[in-house]
């Protein structure tokens, strides 16, 4: 299995902590996001690791990891980010994208892992449990995601109108089977770079967007489910609340940080 890592943005909600270094090098108590997600990788077995970079690349690859780099990670987003490492795609092997700035516990990646479908997308169907954390109201920041039968994907990245709309929350790691890795890089090189992808141009649509086209094509894109297990830090307020709840204990229920040790 290869696995890239997305890692290319500065992450700017997290300034002053990226004026020096990119998101994925961030410290959550102790250990950066990257190393927490990497050893839960190397765990698994997983062993071939890239991370595509962008902002302060050279910070990554200091610390020993295999990089590639996103020449234009400060115009492009997510999807140009994975493409611009399509060399890295292998053809017949599996392949495990996650976003640079998740980190999760070892019984999350086995569930995705576990799933035999030729595209799996992680969701946490306890997301309301987690959110509530972050926000006084999660549907502002909250995103639909519609189930079908056998855990089929059917809709996922569009703004919901109310709770009934969320069946789980997408978490930025997804699993493309061996015999669907060509067929992915296929459908990214013919897609139209005039289109509009949710309101965002070809070089910035969303991975929501992209997995959402497949869907429209007839891709059969199933779920891989867990409850909590993970943290997103997307912003100063996420990591002091994650830090404070480490300190008192009330972090295990959502995240266990001894997983990633």
């Amino acid at each position: 299995m290869k696995a890239l890592i997305l890692a290319a943005g500065q992450g700017t909600r997290l300034r002053p902590l990226t004026d020096d270094r990119p998101k994925c090098l961030v410290e959550l108590v102790g250990k950066s996001l990257l190393e927490r997600q990497t050893t839960v990788l190397r765990r698994a077995g997983v062993q071939d690791l890239t991370v595509v970079s962008g902002y302060r690349a050279d910070q990554i690859a200091a610390r020993g990891f295999t990089t590639h780099v996103n020449p234009r990670y400060a115009s492009t987003n997510m999807v140009a980010t994975l493409f611009s490492a399509v060399d890295l795609m292998v053809d017949g092997q599996d392949l495990l994208i996650s976003y640079g700035d998740i980190v999760y516990e070892g019984r999350v990646l086995s569930s995705l892992l576990a799933v035999d479908a030729p595209v799996t997308a992680m969701i946490d169907r306890q997301w309301l449990r987690y959110w509530r954390l972050r926000l006084d109201d999660p549907l502002t920041d909250a995103e639909t995601l519609k189930l079908g039968p056998g855990g089929r994907l059917r809709e996922l990245g569009k703004r919901p109108r109310d709770y009934s709309e969320i069946e789980g929350q997408y978490m930025g790691l997804i699993k493309i089977r061996a015999d669907h890795v060509a067929k992915v890089k296929q459908v990214y090189a013919s897609m139209d770079r005039a289109a509009t992808y949710d309101g965002k141009d070809f070089d910035n649509m969303y991975m929501t967007s992209f997995i959402q086209y497949l869907i429209d094509h007839a891709w059969d894109v199933r779920v891989a489910e867990t409850d909590n297990g993970w943290l997103e830090v997307d912003s100063v307020s996420d990591l002091q609340r994650y830090e404070a709840m480490a300190a008192d204990g009330s972090l295990a229920p959502f995240y266990q940080l001894q997983d990633s040790a």
